[in-house]
């Protein structure tokens, strides 16, 4: 079968919209992608990427990109394949194609929200990963409380260099608030709606290693056992100097012995997260991050 590689090929427009409707109430994910397009300002364009196999059992591979959304599927005939092409963008862009109407939808940064004008905060924080090659974000649950019928969980959102956390009834409510919260967060370093925050380049242990500064030479040098320090200025001047970020997190369970539980996350490649434990919270801050300071001395000295 001949090849007709990576040329354009229009949306499907076999049936006009109305005789579409008329016979068909549930719109195709073909259909649904080309009015969303026509809001947005940015129609789908397909391209055929590959054409194969006989005559009688084709094969084809259609991609479709509309804005920042790129993707692709395949089936035995072009209709098929541009069919999967645009259920998978529809997808990205959180759009439900199941309805027969596509509901009317607001954006941030161009990522499409939800129905009832509350930003999908999670397709946000994908999306804009996907659009500026940084790292997924990262959700990991950090405790779960209260009886079987009023459990309670933390969920901890990491993108980049940024931690924030959330609680809810369910799994699925806190990791849904936890990037409300990182959204809100991203916001607020832009100093607007429009997320502009830009992460710093992951600092590594090699450059702790490496690195001849001030504040890292002291912490070599010095043991870490003098009483009354106040470690938790020690890392902010640290992190400042060596470029990552430091997230205190409390855990709201006591210890066995009734004393307050951190934990300190530094924002370096790898991740480092430490525990820590005092009489207050305060305290349970500047055990956490000596608990880090000792971690990084020992990484730092390492060669």
């Amino acid at each position: 079968m001949s090849q007709e590689g990576h040329q354009a090929a229009p949306a499907d427009t076999s049936l006009s919209s109305h005789e579409s409707q008329r016979t068909n109430p549930r719109k195709t994910p073909i259909q649904i992608l080309h009015e969303y397009g026509t809001r947005s300002g940015n129609l789908p364009v397909y391209v055929m990427e590959k054409a194969e196999g006989e005559a009688h059992q084709p094969h084809f591979v259609f991609s479709v990109k509309i804005g920042d959304v790129d993707c692709s599927g395949q089936g035995p005939s072009k209709k098929a394949a541009k069919h999967q092409a645009a259920e998978a963008a529809l997808s990205i862009l959180h759009i439900d194609y199941g309805k027969a109407s596509v509901p009317v939808n607001s954006e941030i940064n161009g990522v499409v929200a939800e129905t009832n004008n509350q930003p999908n905060s999670v397709g946000i924080l994908q999306e804009l990963a996907l659009q500026r090659g940084w790292r997924l974000p990262e959700y990991s649950v950090l405790m779960e409380a209260g009886p079987p019928h009023k459990r309670e969980f933390t969920v901890t959102c990491r993108m980049e260099s940024l931690s924030e956390k959330a609680a809810g009834n369910s799994k699925k409510a806190a990791k849904k608030a936890a990037a409300e919260q990182m959204v809100l967060k991203l916001q607020s370093l832009s100093g607007c709606s429009d997320i502009t925050w830009t992460p710093k380049p992951s600092v590594r242990f090699e450059n702790l290693r490496n690195s001849t500064a001030e504040t890292i030479c002291l912490l070599r040098r010095n043991p870490l056992s003098i009483p009354n320090t106040d470690y938790i200025q020690m890392m902010l001047e640290l992190s400042k100097e060596q470029g990552f970020e430091v997230t205190y997190f409390d855990i709201d369970e006591l210890t066995v012995n009734g004393q307050y539980q951190c934990l300190a996350e530094l924002s370096t490649s790898p991740v480092t997260v430490c525990h820590g434990t005092g009489i207050s919270c305060g305290n349970a801050h500047n055990d956490a991050a000596h608990s880090a300071l000792q971690y990084i001395k020992l990484m730092a000295s390492t060669k």
